[in-house]
């Protein structure tokens, strides 16, 4: 059985996933009671995460919130997440280069190295688009 701490992180991970889940299938993937789950959910709402529950089958769903949770990528997300940020520094988009890369610098800085491994491999035999072609403005791309 996990540690509470390490059962939080879980919960929370699964909670960030695109769907509802019920107490028992959150109890089975954390090996937990469902009174267990009931107990981590408030703890959760208590730390200010918006853990929101669906009424009849208690389903629970992360709700945006205030704050930010802690982002849990499996290792196929981590790569994407990398590639993803080189390619915005790569200035297409005006104004997102820089911090594209300070986020891509924090990310680099907590990847397993299996993981690093796989973002430099994939960095290096794929071309980058030399800048200085067609750019966009993002204040265009979120006109609704």
């Amino acid at each position: 059985m996990l540690e509470t701490s390490a059962r939080l992180l879980r919960l929370l991970s699964l909670l960030q996933t695109p769907r509802d889940w019920t107490g028992a299938d959150l109890a089975q993937r954390l090996e937990v009671d469902v009174r267990t789950v009931r107990r981590d959910i408030q703890k959760l709402r208590d730390l200010g995460y918006p853990v929101h529950t669906t009424p009849g089958a208690a389903g629970y769903r992360l709700g945006a919130g205030t704050k930010l949770p802690p982002l849990l990528l499996d290792d196929e997300e981590a790569v994407a997440v990398a590639i993803g940020l080189r390619t915005a520094a790569s200035g297409t988009v005006n104004g997102i280069e820089e911090t594209s890369l300070r986020a891509l610098a924090k990310l680099e800085q907590v990847l397993p190295s299996r993981v690093r491994h796989r973002v430099n491999l994939l960095h290096s035999v794929t071309v980058t688009v030399p800048a200085g072609g067609p750019t966009v403005d993002p204040d265009v791309l979120t006109v609704a």
